[in-house]
């Protein structure tokens, strides 16, 4: 397989680097999901860049961040599309691989507009993992933050460790635990962030608390369970580093549309405000802003800002 790289120099004011997942999410809005054997119409249909750390990166930018993004893609049209939505979004492709013969994952999103629910139907054809030595240590140079997801795990192990290292924010949005290396990349995740279903699955707990109870261990600077509209249950360290006892970040009311992707602007937006130099409560109530917004019809189509989320957050506060 032959490999063709961005000719681009490494940027120095890079802030936030991620690794993993990227995606073309082909969306089909119905006015209520199908039973089986039925025909419905499609209301309309839209293309987005997806992926966990694709839609993260596009949030941290939008938010202010300087990103990056490293991983592998193709030279086909949806790897294209990709390359063209990243640029657009400003994201540098210092770090990113390109090879022949290897395409984004591909995704059709069905949303139910009764009850802004989704079924993703996804592709890995084609799709290839970082190698383990990837990216350049060069690449830590500038970072803040470091995106993680369960994509590319060797990558990802080795890339979080050196960060770890050098003090970087090591920021975890993982939704697999059965990829080999999830143990050592989870042990490694600082700032983790997880999803209630998966944490509950993860954890085997019934109780979002008693889950982030059993994931803090006293090098992680806080550990947070997202549980959609019932918000985000959050641990951390008091001033004299201390695990504080579990907090409630409770969720913005807005009126939810489409909630894809909310979970990964959610992320992104955590990761924009540590880069910013945020405290981490600060930082949770922007994710949480950013994602309640992402929700809604306004920001399906518009970008994101800072300037937008913290006017939002002082309007609800």
């Amino acid at each position: 397989m032959s490999m063709s790289e961005i000719p681009l120099s490494p940027s120095s004011r890079i802030e936030i680097l991620g690794l993993g997942c990227i995606a073309v999410d082909d969306f089909l809005y119905v006015s209520k999901y199908p039973p089986t054997d039925s025909k419905i119409k499609v209301n309309r249909r839209q293309r987005r860049l997806g992926g966990l750390t694709a839609v993260a990166l596009v949030a941290a930018s939008q938010l202010g961040a300087h990103c990056a993004y490293g991983g592998t893609i193709g030279e086909d049209d949806l790897s294209q599309y990709c390359i063209d939505e990243l640029e657009q979004a400003d994201i540098a492709l210092d770090w990113m691989r390109q090879l022949a013969e290897v395409n984004p994952i591909h995704s059709t999103v069905v949303v139910d507009e009764s009850d802004a629910s989704r079924t993703v139907f996804f592709s890995t054809k084609g799709v290839v993992e970082l190698p383990g030595d990837w990216p350049d240590i060069t690449a830590l140079d500038s970072l803040k933050v470091l995106l993680v997801d369960h994509f590319s795990v060797e990558a990802q192990v080795r890339a979080a460790a050196l960060a770890r290292e050098r003090g970087i924010a090591v920021v975890a949005d993982l939704e697999n635990n059965e990829v080999p290396g999830f143990e050592r990349l989870l042990s490694l995740c600082d700032h983790l962030i997880l999803s209630w279903p998966f944490c509950k699955c993860l954890t085997g707990c019934e109780d979002p608390q008693q889950a982030i109870v059993s994931l803090w261990q006293s090098d992680r600077a806080v550990v947070t369970v997202t549980c959609g509209r019932d918000g985000a249950f959050f641990l951390t360290e008091d001033v004299n580093g201390r695990p504080t006892s579990v907090q409630h970040l409770k969720a913005f009311e807005v009126e939810t549309v489409d909630t894809t992707g909310c979970g990964d602007v959610f992320h992104g937006g955590y990761a924009a405000g540590l880069a910013s130099g945020r405290s981490i409560v600060e930082s949770l109530r922007i994710a949480s802003a950013a994602a309640a917004l992402r929700a809604t019809a306004r920001y399906q189509q518009q970008a994101l800002t800072m300037k937008k989320v913290l006017a939002f957050i002082e309007e609800n506060s």
